[in-house]
């Protein structure tokens, strides 16, 4: 692994438990995606963690035990292993141990997805704690994981991306920091020296509105307005293109009493386009469908072509029992987080990875009209929303499928 100089708030990182740490209790990390706060507070987690302890237990959590691994520990153990210390790592049973210098300490690997994550975590005494997107984690979890950390001496790091300003780690420790004996540095894209100015360039084109606030800028800010307001530009429609596709998929939001919204989408030249819908509106037409109706629908837009899989909001059981009856087409369950697929679709229109055709009209229309709550909550306005629903499961199941939770496929004969 490669190094470049540390800017002067890595080094803040890398360094405050040495300057002032008998001063606090903890670290706070927060601020603009690809700052290089990730990997500092990591290897300077380990290091104090090394100087400080010998025999010690400490625990590393993330969002999953999936993502921790994947964005935090393997770049971290490339980089001790790197400055010299030694490595067993025990990943399958999501550990790691670190010794050097005749000292030996033991790390564990915690997710903290939901509210029943805290149980997780109960019984260990600790001497630190990492939290790595912390603001994606329950309160329970992370208040439980900070209890735990009892010996003299330990110390509490925090690390995440901004989200809306009411939100409990911004109001309970962000804004406490002082209080609760916490060391604060908020971090900008510029404090990465790795990016150069046109990969800086190219992070600001990718987002708008609230999400480039908090991602570029660093800023917890409240959504509002459209979700996606760059969508109103012409630009962003496109024709049908010509020439065979390479693939297709489906993806549906079933609804009775309310709008199903199917989006066929066909790859072509490694970009995948939105060529067709199916969208009934029992309200509009003035009667309900049957879900045996709403496949005769999917059976229509697909045609004669070949689908690889269809994609369906999870709660529409009923209808996934339908399509499995039948046999014809590969049904799969959605992932279903909102925040973070609306982020998956933002980052994809811009980055022309999935593009819209004009045929597509009840899309385009609930495009003009998908907006945030008043609230100050993340949360859309559950109205016109059928569409851009199904433009998510897209995008956060089939074209996102590394993402860390598990795929549930319905399977059935072909």
């Amino acid at each position: 692994m490669g190094y470049r100089n540390f800017s002067p708030k890595q080094l803040k990182a890398l360094r405050w438990w040495c300057d002032s740490g008998e001063d606090y209790d903890g670290i706070i990390c927060d601020g603009a995606v690809r700052s290089g706060k990730t990997l500092c507070m990591s290897v300077s987690f380990v290091s104090w963690a090394m100087l400080n302890f010998n025999g010690g237990a400490f625990a590393v959590c993330g969002k999953t035990i999936r993502s921790v691994k994947r964005n935090l520990v393997a770049p971290l153990l490339s980089a001790l292993r790197d400055i010299g210390f030694e490595i067993h790592d025990r990943l399958s049973s999501n550990i790691f141990e670190v010794s050097c210098g005749g000292r030996k300490n033991i790390f564990y690997l915690f997710g903290g997805r939901d509210e029943g994550s805290a149980a997780l975590i109960q019984g260990v005494t600790l001497c630190g704690v990492l939290f790595d997107e912390v603001a994606l984690m329950p309160r329970s979890f992370v208040e439980q994981a900070a209890a735990r950390c009892s010996t003299d001496g330990s110390k509490l790091w925090f690390n995440c991306n901004p989200e809306y300003p009411q939100h409990w780690f911004n109001t309970e420790w962000i804004k406490k920091a002082k209080e609760k004996r916490l060391y604060y540095l908020h971090f900008a894209m510029e404090d990465n020296p790795s990016l150069s100015p046109a990969m800086l360039a190219r992070y600001r084109k990718l987002y708008s509105g609230s999400f480039y606030q908090r991602y570029v800028l660093g800023k917890w800010v409240a959504a509002e307005g459209l979700v996606y307001p760059f969508m109103s530009d012409e630009g962003m429609i496109y024709d049908v293109p010509k020439g065979d596709f390479d693939d297709y998929v489906i993806s549906c939001d079933y609804g009775t009493v309310n709008p199903s919204s199917f989006g066929l989408w066909g790859l072509h030249a490694g970009i995948w386009y939105r060529i067709d819908e199916y969208y009934y509106s029992s309200r509009r037409e003035g009667c309900s469908r049957t879900d045996e109706e709403h496949y005769e629908g999917l059976c229509q837009l697909a045609g004669n072509r070949e689908i690889s899989r269809v994609i369906v909001d999870p709660s529409a059981a009923s209808f996934i029992e339908v399509i499995r009856r039948h046999g014809k087409f590969r049904a799969e369950a959605a992932k279903n987080d909102v925040i973070d697929g609306i982020r998956q679709v933002s980052t994809a229109l811009k980055q022309g990875d999935i593009r819209i055709c004009r045929c597509c009209r009840d899309c385009i229309r609930e495009f003009g009209l998908y907006r945030w709550e008043s609230s100050g909550k993340d949360a859309p306005v559950k109205e016109n929303d059928h569409a851009m629903d199904d433009v998510r499961y897209f995008a956060a199941t089939y074209l996102n499928n590394s993402s860390d939770e598990g795929i549930f496929v319905f399977a059935m004969d072909r």
